[in-house]
């Protein structure tokens, strides 16, 4: 099965997509080079089995082993630390050292005639991948870009209002609702939500702040935890937030290419996106979603102008950004759906579950996040019971890399101490999770 898709003929891949959610370009001003993309000679993908759920396929350790063929890995340690950016395959890494070559040859030449349209082409792919509309969708150099610039220009307050997070939100976020509040005068909130903890439990916990705090005009709601990988309820919080009058910017940082989900499925304002974690492009690849209808409440960026506000990409302002990676996007996406998302999703639940089961069972490990499969992901977190200082984390996390060569990485933040968040990616296997498990049994 070839996993080099057609993005590579502009013409043909501009076709699809003005039959879906472009429709508006003219695929001849696309041709503007004749760089070519060399010839594969990395690994296949192998064929999908017929008739087979993605959980079973999870457990098939010589499917996942030819997939981890397409992908170089380093050696001498078991790296459990893949939240931070991902890997890209070795088809998607020709492509961008390609794209690199072209933009390097043909510079100003190609940026100034030709990169608009074939940003919109990638744009155009990012919003059919998320299930949004073409103008919905803004390339970002990453999540944190797209957030801050929602809450730094989020225009719709008024006197006494009040803004929300939670412990469990990325730490940078929570500092800029903080800063938020103080420069636009308003109130801040935050939530903590258990350890350990399920959906209901945690949609009862943001309505009680619903019904506390009747003058909330702006939330944060994280899709998916930095720290230990805990889904949240979000379709649901946010219909009860609706229901209230209330915003909702959602941080999809870790969730995209974690989970299998559209972004109609999760009746939010605004989310902002990485595409450089799960999903698998070069560094530097990050998406914002504004809903339809909602460009009024965010200001343009400063020195932008939208008097209608119907113009979603004057809300981000990103100057000069890596050309090849924003080329690449395509070639990213394309490879993350061969594999499939629900498969995907499914291979990172069973890895985490292997050594999540056996931690629980250990007395002197506590493990954090969602108590059920609705809650958790392919990422989570441990730590060792009653300590949960940073300095205990830094221990454990030296321990656990000079005593076991597993390499993890502490996380800040929750209201309940510090933690070990355990990421694995979908080319590690059963075996190097083993390494863990037994670690775990030795500490």
């Amino acid at each position: 099965m070839s996993v080099v898709p057609e993005y590579l003929n502009r013409r043909r891949a501009l076709k699809t997509l003005i039959g879906g959610v472009l429709g508006t370009f003219a695929a001849s001003k696309l041709v503007h080079s004749n760089s070519k993309v060399a010839s594969s000679t990395t690994a296949k993908l192998p064929p999908r089995p017929n008739n087979i759920s993605p959980e079973l396929l999870a457990k098939d350790e010589s499917f996942w082993a030819q997939v981890a063929l397409n992908y170089d890995k380093a050696q001498r340690i078991v790296n459990l630390e893949h939240g931070y950016w991902g890997k890209m395959s070795k088809q998607v890494q020709e492509v961008f050292v390609d794209k690199t070559k072209m933009v390097n040859t043909q510079l100003s030449v190609y940026a100034r005639k030709h990169f608009s349209e074939d940003l919109k082409l990638s744009a155009g792919k990012i919003a059919q991948a998320l299930g949004a509309n073409y103008d919905e969708v803004v390339i970002t150099r990453n999540a944190t870009e797209s957030i801050h610039n929602l809450m730094r220009q989020y225009n719709d307050f008024n006197a006494n209002d009040t803004v929300l997070f939670a412990d469990i939100d990325y730490p940078s976020f929570k500092d800029t609702m903080r800063w938020l509040a103080k420069t636009q005068s308003v109130e801040p909130v935050e939530v903590t939500l258990p350890a350990q903890t399920n959906q209901a439990e945690i949609l009862k916990v943001y309505t009680k702040a619903f019904d506390e705090n009747p003058n909330l005009k702006l939330m944060l709601l994280t899709h998916v935890s930095n720290q230990h990988g805990l889904i949240l309820p979000v379709a649901d919080i946010a219909k009860a937030a609706k229901a209230r009058g209330i915003d909702v910017i959602c941080d999809c940082a870790q969730s995209w290419g974690l989970l299998d989900f559209n972004i109609t499925d999760l009746n939010v304002d605004w989310a902002g996106f990485n595409l450089h974690k799960w999903i698998g492009s070069p560094v530097g690849v990050g998406a914002l979603y504004m809903k339809k209808g909602t460009l009024g409440k965010i200001s343009p960026y400063p020195g932008e102008t939208d008097p209608t506000n119907t113009l979603a990409h004057k809300r981000v302002h990103t100057a000069t950004s890596n050309f090849a990676s924003v080329l690449t996007i395509p070639a990213a996406i394309d490879f993350h759906q061969s594999i499939g998302a629900a498969n995907k999703e499914a291979r990172l639940r069973y890895l985490r579950n292997l050594w999540v089961e056996e931690a629980r069972k250990l007395p002197n490990i506590e493990v954090l996040g969602g108590e059920d499969d609705a809650s958790s992901t392919g990422m989570g977190a441990f730590r060792m019971r009653e300590k949960v200082s940073l300095n205990d984390a830094k221990v454990l996390k030296k321990r656990l890399e000079n005593e076991f060569n597993v390499f993890t990485v502490l996380r800040v933040g929750l209201a309940s101490g510090c933690c070990i968040r355990v990421t694995p990616q979908i080319f590690i296997s059963a075996e190097e999770i083993n390494h863990l498990i037994l670690a775990l049994k030795s500490l």
